[in-house]
């Protein structure tokens, strides 16, 4: 008589399948969403106010500056909404990449402890900085209608299309900073720079012309194929264009360069993907 024993119903220890995992524990992924934003303002005594009173002092600098001294509010019809729905989509952007980046980190104790898929940390990450976008783009929205905004298929369309794109970008990212930041916590310097970049190069406190007259047509493309620029440009679509009558417009190609966005995302989240998974054999022993 064989003592042999079946073991095909066993996963290896500490190994899974990446991002596929998600789904098999999505239950352990709800909670981690809802530690992450009952403990984001915890103690705060304005709480989830902040989330309305941090982007609206960004708006007021931002426009103050941009619009009321360097006078683009005169060359940009509804300057405020313009760039609203620009700023809107950077700080999306920017804080579910700087949550993912930091999600290994912060939940070092979890990770040293019991195994669980780690990419559930960063999308988590994500997931909570979608939940906290919710209020600004409301606001955005409430904006908007109270201008003359009627909403559309291409505008809500447009829209969630910026939404997609930001969010795989920003998770593509989080994924391959979050892995090397436990070795290498240089990478969060690396962040913080790249933060700054999304800011200020992508059409939020400008238009695409002025971009377009003051470099070389092949600079400009790299510029129009950016991810984080493409999701400003239909954020753009989506509520500016409904509310003026002599917008900018898009700028050529645009449909090429929504294309190339989107493969650009995929390409970083299959990168960001294969680089976490090889920086998570050690994760244990670098925290």
């Amino acid at each position: 008589m064989s003592n042999a024993i079946d073991l095909s119903d066993y996963d290896v220890p500490g190994r899974g399948r990446g991002i596929l995992d998600v789904i098999r524990w999505r239950y352990l992924l709800s909670l981690l969403i809802q530690k992450g934003t009952a403990t984001r303002y915890r103690n705060s005594v304005l709480g989830w106010t902040w989330s309305y009173v941090k982007p609206a002092a960004q708006f007021a600098v931002y426009y103050f500056v941009m619009g009321i001294i360097l006078g683009l509010h005169q060359n940009v019809p509804n300057f405020a909404i313009y760039l609203f729905s620009g700023v809107v989509m950077v700080n999306l952007f920017n804080e579910a990449f700087t949550n993912a980046t930091d999600s290994i980190v912060a939940n070092g104790s979890l990770v040293r402890k019991i195994y669980l898929p780690r990419e559930l940390f960063p999308l988590a990450a994500t997931i909570g900085a979608m939940i906290h976008f919710l209020p600004q783009a409301a606001v955005l929205v409430l904006i908007c209608l109270i201008v003359g905004w009627t909403p559309s298929l291409l505008a809500i369309g447009a829209g969630l299309l910026g939404i997609l794109l930001v969010v795989v970008w920003s998770f593509g990212l989080g994924l391959l900073f979050a892995g090397v930041n436990v070795r290498f916590r240089d990478a969060h310097n690396f962040v913080e720079i790249i933060r700054t970049f999304s800011t200020w190069t992508s059409p939020v406190l400008y238009t695409w012309v002025y971009v377009q007259t003051a470099m070389p047509s092949s600079l400009f493309h790299i510029f129009m194929s950016n991810p984080l620029t493409v999701a400003v440009e239909l954020f753009h679509v989506g509520f500016w264009d409904a509310t003026v009558d002599n917008g900018h417009g898009l700028p050529p190609h645009f449909p090429v360069y929504v294309l190339a966005s989107l493969i650009a995302s995929l390409v970083v989240l299959i990168a960001g993907q294969l680089t976490f998974r090889r920086f998570e054999r050690s994760f244990a022993q670098d925290l």
